[in-house]
């Protein structure tokens, strides 16, 4: 009875909806490039086989294998493929089981690695809810107006550090302390996306740019942390235009062995923050009334023992 009256009372939210307000739906997901199997190893991509306009982009795995099949039937025939794509490649998300903490980085009243779920345990109430939006591009275009608009990795040029403002810091969490609650999805519009087909190789990527990108820095994680505690909130997630969420000296950490690395992940995926990493037209989201009135849908995969997986993530926005 609860269900049937549940589902009564959303009809008459969508009819009131469609009838009073108009409605812009924006894609925030990047099209994933496929590939021809290699014919030495048909779970790699041959990348001089694109399948149409594919260009390879950054990733921590494989670029993706798109091996297309035909079924005949008696008036033609249908196209039916397999795909071979790593879970965290272009658009994606992170579920709060993508890292593991050991004992070091574990925190009293956390989620322990064992009971945070996995894509397949995901419900709907955990892939949407409502946007609340950071937005540092005029900073980061700033910054980037010093070398022509183009990003260099020498920080003297065009400095992403924690320490710079060109990233998403305490400040700027305080300044929507007010609409953290349970939830809600914080998006952090840097204007990065307009980098992401730039080039080949990960490393010298102007995505990537030696690890010299904005995004959340390690004083905007912990003041996150410090406000869902005082709010006894949750909030669902973090959308970001960057490859990961952190800023990129949060990102790589330390040295080259990755020490102190991935502070947002270590100490949000434990709490159950999950993350989308790689959207785009977040800029979009801005004009739309600065999100106060859009509602993230994020349509993730639901594959048993996922760690995240790519996704086509979509912002309803109410004009």
């Amino acid at each position: 009875m609860k269900l049937r009256r549940f589902f009564i009372a959303l009809s008459a939210s969508l009819a009131w909806i469609s009838a009073s307000a108009d409605m812009v739906t924006i894609d925030l997901s990047h099209p994933i490039p496929t590939f021809e199997p290699s014919e030495e190893d048909p779970m790699k991509a041959d990348l001089s086989k694109p399948h149409l306009d594919s260009v390879p982009i950054p990733t921590f795995g494989g670029q993706t294998v798109f091996a297309l099949g035909k079924f005949p039937t008696s008036q033609g025939h249908f196209d039916l493929g397999t795909l071979v794509l790593a879970e965290h490649h272009g658009t994606h998300l992170d579920t709060a089981g993508h890292y593991i903490n050991d004992e070091t980085s574990m925190e009293q009243g956390t989620i322990a690695p064992s009971d945070r779920k996995l894509a397949h345990q995901l419900d709907a109430s955990d892939l949407i809810g409502k946007a609340v939006i950071i937005d540092i591009s005029s900073r980061v275009d700033t910054e980037l107006a010093k070398n022509g608009g183009t990003p260099s990795p020498d920080k003297n040029i065009t400095d992403f550090s924690n320490s710079s403002p060109n990233v998403v810091n305490a400040d700027d969490i305080d300044a929507v302390k007010d609409q953290i609650e349970n939830g809600v999805w914080l998006v952090l519009n840097t204007g990065w996306s307009r980098f992401y087909f730039s080039g080949t190789d990960f490393a010298k990527d102007p995505y990537i740019n030696g690890f010299n990108f904005p995004g959340l820095s390690k004083d905007g994680v912990d003041r996150l942390v410090e406000i869902m505690a005082e709010k006894n909130v949750m909030i669902n997630g973090i959308i970001a235009d960057n490859i990961g969420v952190d800023s990129g000296e949060s990102a790589v950490g330390d040295d080259d062995k990755w020490t102190n690395s991935w502070h947002a992940h270590v100490r949000l995926l434990q709490r159950g923050v999950k993350m989308v990493e790689n959207a785009t037209n977040l800029g979009q989201l801005v004009l739309a009334g600065s999100g106060e009135n859009c509602t993230i849908i994020v349509g993730a995969p639901k594959h048993v023992r996922g760690t995240g997986g790519p996704s086509r993530v979509l912002a309803m926005c109410e004009t």
